[in-house]
């Protein structure tokens, strides 16, 4: 990689020489090799992993005993790129005496057990939680049978074992804390052995052998990565994913809805609400008043043509959300400001002129639209007494984040 390329990447400066090198000699060895065949064979255009020969961006690992690529981006092949140009991130760990592996997934084990799990040569559909991320898991109602895989419970610690090639694919860590779920999704992650020679205090003598990953060529050019083809098992991952964001109290509202709003798990929510389609964050400009506009998070576009309003919050609430006496029971304060957010939503179509200006903009009609409004944990409502304040209000349903996700997952087992 030349000179000029280096403000592309993202590099401690005092192992970029190492990085660059290797780098430099995957693209000969394997990088290379393997976009010609896929070149010299337009079908493997449709069944090459995608990140392999259109990468943007990856992330090397050099540790004790081993230096490891990790895969960022699309699954899916697109077109092939001239030459190669990417972001690389490169983590200087040799000095760390800790384990490499975890280093890379971001938190160890919590086992019981006292011995260490050596990584097999490949793993696929690999999922690894620590006790505390099982429990959480469950918690939250996350499917482990979404999807063919190899889970282990009460997991020791894994580790790269010295001398040896590791390969992990679409593997899946979890954890917990006081947040809430950890995630760590790795799609392709290769660890090469190598051994190091101390020279002295600032410079080291590392030997690398590509030979593993220049053998894999011929087998990496025609495997396909573990992407579900069924309708049924291609969406109940998505939903774990939606659950594992949610599921972690440091993910705000933007970060929920925006995962919904991506085409592919648009799902989660025309299902929940049987609508045909679903539109985020449209933009809806006053026209008789001089007020600022306003933006639902989501309309859900009935098969007649008329949408509703889905309004999301947080999924952790700090606070009760029902107060009074018993008889004199009513939403708290908090719960109502979301509500009267979602009555402006209202009163901005109660206006013949507002609909006319928004249907002629989006293509679709909303009328006296049914206002959803998600928000907190089942736990966090007795039903009963839920139900029975909530009729109080007009056109309003207030959902919590399990009912959503139960609601869309019991129509895959139909």
């Amino acid at each position: 990689m030349d000179e000029s390329d280096k403000d592309k990447f993202d590099r401690d400066l005092t192992i970029w020489p190492t990085v660059n090198g290797f780098l430099e000699a995957l693209a000969k060895r394997y990088w290379g090799p393997l976009r010609k065949k896929v070149e010299a064979d337009p079908r493997l255009r449709g069944s090459v992993t995608g990140f392999l020969v259109n990468f943007k961006e990856i992330a090397v690992y050099v540790g004790r005993t081993h230096i490891a690529i990790e895969y960022l981006g699309s699954e899916l092949f697109d077109e092939m790129p001239d030459g190669i140009n990417m972001n690389v991130k490169c983590f200087d760990l040799i000095d760390d005496k800790g384990n490499l592996l975890e280093k890379i997934i971001g938190f160890g084990s919590d086992s019981t057990v006292d011995f260490e799990l050596k990584m097999p040569t490949f793993s696929q559909d690999y999922i690894w939680p620590t006790n505390r991320g099982h429990d959480k898991l469950y918690e939250l109602g996350w499917n482990f049978a979404a999807q063919e895989s190899i889970i282990s419970l009460n997991a020791p610690k894994p580790v790269l074992e010295p001398g040896h090639f590791c390969r992990i694919v679409n593997g899946r860590f979890f954890d917990a804390n006081d947040a809430g779920l950890i995630t760590r999704h790795i799609k392709w992650l290769d660890a090469l052995p190598i051994s190091i020679e101390d020279r002295d205090d600032d410079y080291y003598n590392i030997k690398l052998n590509l030979g593993p990953l220049n053998k894999l060529v011929e087998h990496d050019a025609d495997y396909r990565y573990p992407l579900p083809t069924e309708y049924k098992y291609r969406k109940l991952p998505i939903i774990n994913r939606f659950i594992e964001i949610w599921g972690n109290r440091e993910n705000r509202e933007t970060k929920i809805t925006s995962f919904i709003a991506q085409d592919e798990n648009k799902f989660l929510i025309t299902m929940r609400f049987g609508a045909a389609d679903a539109h985020s964050e449209l933009t809806c400009e006053w026209q008789s008043e001089s007020k600022p506009p306003i933006k639902p998070d989501f309309f859900v576009v009935q098969p007649n043509g008329f949408a509703d309003i889905v309004e999301f919050k947080l999924p952790y609430i700090s606070s009760k959300g029902v107060v009074g006496e018993l008889n004199r029971e009513s939403f708290a304060s908090w719960l109502n400001s979301y509500i009267s957010q979602t009555r402006v939503y209202a009163s901005y179509f109660d206006d013949p002129n507002n609909r006319r200006w928004f249907e002629n903009r989006y293509g679709f009609s909303v009328l006296k639209p049914r206002r959803w409004l998600v928000v907190g944990r089942r736990s966090d409502f007795t039903p009963q007494m839920w139900r029975e304040i909530a009729s109080d209000y007009r056109d309003l349903e207030i959902m919590n984040f399990d009912d959503l996700v139960d609601g869309v997952s019991i129509q895959f087992y139909k």
